[in-house]
């Protein structure tokens, strides 16, 4: 089943949530109240509008502070529809953290619709063209952005399981990218770097975006602009990553003397 962020970037009407719960039966040609409505539709939407209900509360009041009754209550359902769907609230918490980066994922993939005979420095652009669009997208549900900052200045259990299933998979993708543009051989830790600091060039500008429209107040995140933004970070990166390259195939050229 696709997030709803995906699915609405698609061209369905925009719902609030509200109705997402009915909207997801009724595609499938039931409703909620229906004598015909197949049991597994209904639970699969109740689980579907749990989610969403438990991003909001998770996202307003950070893992500790949020409470099972509070997201029961806004997705209409059964106080004991958490422990029914998920089993507990760590449980709901780690597949919420799942939902929003997959989401994400699924609106702008890394591959952001190359062909498959695409340059590795296409590949690169494209990465990082999804990756800003990811962070900056203030059309996907507005928990997304302000649940992850919560588990990033306060990590929880759950951020190593989801760093294992979401972030790293897409980490390992720009890294391939980042070995397919240094010479042969290159050592693990010098293509870690690269890549870190390919992420860190993208999120500065999300992170310090107070600041920086502070200090360019003409300086805005729309579309244009990410695309002009990708463009440079990805030109900047290219040229770095291919001047470490031949500083180090010079190094391997001429390797240090030997002292006397």
């Amino acid at each position: 089943m696709e997030c709803w962020p995906a699915v609405l970037a698609k061209g369905h009407f925009a719902i609030d949530i509200s109705n997402r719960c009915f909207k997801y039966v009724f595609e499938m040609g039931f409703t909620v109240h229906s004598p015909n409505a197949r049991p597994d539709a209904v639970q699969a939407a109740t689980r579907q509008l749990l989610l969403e209900a438990a991003g909001e509360v998770f996202a307003e009041r950070g893992f500790s502070a949020a409470s099972v009754r509070e997201i029961c209550q806004r997705a209409g359902a059964n106080v004991a529809a958490v422990n029914y769907h998920f089993g507990d609230k760590e449980t709901l918490y780690a597949e919420v953290l799942k939902y929003a980066l997959r989401c994400a994922r699924e609106q702008y993939p890394p591959t952001f619709g190359l062909r498959k005979n695409a340059t590795v420095e296409q590949r690169l652009q494209a990465f990082v063209h999804s990756f800003l669009l990811r962070i900056f997208d203030g059309s996907r549900s507005s928990w997304h952005g302000r649940l992850m900052s919560h588990e990033m200045l306060e990590p929880t259990g759950a951020l190593e399981g989801t760093v294992k299933s979401e972030i790293r998979p897409i980490f390992e993708e720009l890294q391939k990218i980042i070995r397919d543009l240094l010479p042969s051989g290159a050592k693990p830790e010098v293509v870690r770097r690269c890549a870190f600091s390919i992420v860190s060039q993208c999120v500065f500008f999300h992170h310090c975006r107070p600041v920086v429209v502070r200090m360019f107040p003409n300086m805005t995140f729309d579309p244009a602009r990410i695309a002009e933004l990708a463009e440079h970070i990805s030109h900047f990166s290219l040229l770095a990553i291919k001047g470490l390259g031949r500083s180090q195939g010079r190094g391997a050229k001429q390797p240090t003397p030997k002292a006397k």
